[in-house]
């Protein structure tokens, strides 16, 4: 069960391409599944415009928990796609058993 509200959300939308006057993008396809890990920079799902086909990247680290736009959906620009939880990224386990001096 999703632990909504305990963390931040990230909404991740539809955004302007530079330059490019498109008003909507498709959802070509979606890279990653909901309850998947992503990390920010992962690429996260295809889209494509009249004139551009690119794979947007997460803005967030965290878990992406919704998808809101189905693939084949044309999607407004500065509408949502999904939404990401961020999480931290868990401290590093200590593996020396030796204490700090």
């Amino acid at each position: 069960m999703p632990s909504w509200g305990s963390a931040p959300l990230t909404t991740v939308i539809v955004p302007k391409s530079g330059g490019v006057t498109s008003t909507k993008a498709v959802v070509v396809r979606w890279l990653k599944r909901e309850g998947e890990r992503v990390r920010a920079g992962d690429p996260l799902v295809e889209l494509e415009t009249e004139k551009v086909s690119y794979a947007l990247e997460s803005p967030a680290t965290g878990v992406l928990v919704k998808i809101l736009a189905r693939e084949t959906a044309a999607v407004p620009v500065g509408d949502p796609l999904c939404q990401i939880e961020e999480r931290n990224p868990s401290p590093p386990s200590k593996k020396s058993g030796r204490s700090p001096r």
